[in-house]
């Protein structure tokens, strides 16, 4: 059964790399009740209730939300920015504003991004070595107090993947995590990816703790993307990229989302382009909000806006009281 595959980086003259994209069911398979799915997916899986559920906006011990974040994989900015993206933002409203996948460089960004004047403090990265590959920017009504680009790795940095904001009581760090690309052929750098990331993240939280957001670029759990079985050898769902990211959370770091909503199906934040699958809901979690556990007494709420369009991505937001 062929690969779904999507443009994860668009190059000029290069052919578009494997990623994560969903397979198409194509046996009937038993589910609840004991009927045949043929492959479509049923109401239940298209509804996504947990969208249309009310944020929790008070942590457990009554603090209220004082700290709204939200990331976006934009999947190529410029023509993000074309399908009114921007209106969404203005009406989510969130203090920090973190985007992936930007392909642009910041003498290239539309007009209307530098024009939002509730964001006055923007940050941008972008790719040294190719036009319209990666790059991260993080947009903020209050300025941080220091900001750094990349993460020390020269190997890693070029590719402007990492945007670092420090605030009083934390770092934000927004990510866009490399793919291992069709056939995993950077597979291996995807691992040493990993490890030189991990060591990155535990650095900053030896000062204080820390938000990581953005596209990690893995399924975590089975859970966590609709056809696990078939994918197990598709970038986004190895077995080193799901460890990496359980390596991640065993040096004390939490999935926002799975610590609120450990057992909620259909959760996904990526849909490929084909087969019509965002409308089937055949799709992956790849974007979260992780946060080390000294921040968990802040958590309000992590949200997924399943209809937020724009892109092949969903945004997510993070509530927290600071």
């Amino acid at each position: 059964m062929p690969k779904r595959a999507r443009k994860e980086e668009s190059v000029a003259g290069e052919k578009p790399e494997e990623t994560p994209g969903p397979e198409p069911v194509t046996k009937k398979t038993k589910r609840g009740g004991g009927k045949a799915n043929d492959g479509i997916a049923k109401d239940s899986d298209r509804t996504c209730a947990f969208e249309d559920a009310p944020e929790k906006l008070v942590t457990e011990d009554g603090k209220r939300s004082d700290l709204k974040i939200t990331s976006w994989n934009v999947d190529g900015i410029r023509a993000w920015v074309k399908k009114n993206s921007l209106e969404w933002v203005q009406s989510e409203g969130p203090d920090i504003l973190c985007l992936q996948e930007t392909k642009c460089a910041e003498k290239l960004l539309p007009a209307e991004l530098k024009e939002m004047s509730e964001y006055p403090h923007q940050y941008w990265a972008c790719s040294q070595d190719k036009e319209g590959y990666s790059g991260v920017g993080m947009l903020c009504k209050i300025k941080p107090l220091n900001v750094t680009f990349g993460i020390g790795v020269e190997e890693h940095d070029r590719e402007g993947r990492v945007i670092t904001a420090e605030f009083t009581k934390y770092f934000l760090v927004t990510a866009y995590v490399p793919n291992s690309s069709r056939g995993l052929v950077r597979l291996d750098y995807r691992k040493t990816w990993d490890v030189d990331f991990l060591a990155y993240l535990k650095g900053l939280e030896s000062k204080k703790p820390l938000v990581l957001c953005g596209d990690l670029n893995v399924a975590h759990r089975e859970i966590d993307l609709k056809n696990p079985k078939t994918n197990k050898k598709t970038p986004g769902f190895t077995a080193e990229e799901r460890e990496g990211f359980t390596n991640l959370l065993g040096e004390g770091f939490v999935d926002s989302y799975r610590h609120l909503y450990p057992d909620t199906p259909y959760a996904y934040t990526f849909w490929t382009y084909m087969g019509n699958c965002r409308a089937k809901n055949v799709g992956w979690r790849l974007d979260y909000f992780v946060l080390s556990k000294a921040l968990l007494p802040c958590l309000c709420d992590s949200k997924i806006r399943s209809k937020g369009m724009g892109s092949d991505h969903c945004p997510i937001t993070l509530y927290m009281a600071m």
